[in-house]
């Protein structure tokens, strides 16, 4: 690791390890309990014990009743499922969409391990990029870090389906997952591609979504005549910014995109937030956390 990249990796530690555990853990742990509830042992049953926890060997090998406790199966695995085309080079203010989204992850991640969960990295473009299964331990979690600033995918469309997808067939027990994306994925109508996807996942999965956006792909200003280039496509066109008509039409199709995405990830009950690139995410991480507490 140059020295370069070990300085960025550093400041991006300090940054979110501090936040994790001054303002996440606590909601966080809320938010997400585990896996569900895992035997701990048996105990004489007792007035007001729900009947169908009965051991029912116990009960007749000690002849008395015995009933089962359980407890809440804490550890939890955790998959950052990661866009990395080439629309999150796109940044108007003090950060581009793929700052925002490493600084995100890297909250996300140090507050898993605090909680002692497994963390994991699925890069995606328009296809799978790479894969890093979930392990603990701090080396792991710089490894995502310098991953999160230096990968150079080789593709730059966006397929969130495809990520799903292999998110399903990759982890076979219940993860926690988060999708970090600008969620521009879309057909000819604005509904997004992949609904079909998120309807399996979320069968088997927790999946959450953070929405990241600039301002200026919801809203274009009045600056006269433009150069635009597709970060995904590369095409390139000239538009007229000052033409009224073509700034409603364009804030018209954006607002068109984010509802129908909003809306199909509430469909399947996937907890969601929108971050803009000018925004403090700890605001809007905090919500997440507490919109599931």
């Amino acid at each position: 690791m140059d020295n370069e990249l070990l300085k960025k990796v550093r400041k991006i530690e300090i940054k979110t390890k501090s936040l994790s555990h001054q303002i996440f853990a606590g909601e966080y742990h809320s938010a997400f309990k585990g896996r569900g509830m895992a035997f701990s042992e048996v105990r004489e049953y007792q007035y007001g014990d729900d009947v169908r926890n009965m051991d029912w060997n116990v009960t007749a090998r000690l002849r008395a009743p015995f009933i089962k406790v359980f407890e809440e199966e804490r550890e939890l695995t955790v998959v950052l499922l990661v866009d990395v085309s080439g629309s999150r080079f796109f940044g108007t203010t003090s950060k581009m969409k793929k700052d925002l989204m490493a600084e995100v992850a890297a909250v996300l991640s140090f507050s898993a391990s605090i909680n002692n969960d497994k963390v994991g990295a699925l890069f995606f473009s328009s296809k799978v990029e790479k894969f890093i299964p979930p392990k603990k331990g701090r080396s792991h979690l710089l490894r995502i870090i310098r991953e999160l600033i230096e990968f150079e995918p080789q593709e730059r469309g966006t397929n969130i389906g495809e990520a799903l997808r292999f998110l399903t067939n990759a982890i076979k027990k219940k993860c926690t997952a988060f999708l970090l994306s600008d969620l521009l994925d879309v057909d000819q109508s604005g509904h997004p591609n992949y609904e079909d996807a998120l309807k399996v996942a979320v069968n088997r999965h927790d999946i959450s979504a953070i929405n990241i956006y600039d301002p200026r792909e919801k809203e274009m200003p009045d600056v006269g005549l433009v150069n635009i280039t597709d970060g995904e496509t590369g095409e390139q066109m000239w538009v007229n910014t000052s033409d009224r008509k073509w700034r409603r039409e364009f804030k018209e199709w954006n607002d068109i995109v984010y509802n129908k995405a909003i809306t199909t990830l509430r469909k399947y009950k996937v907890d969601c937030v929108s971050i803009r690139t000018d925004e403090d995410y700890v605001k809007g991480l905090v919500s997440l956390f507490k919109s599931r507490a």
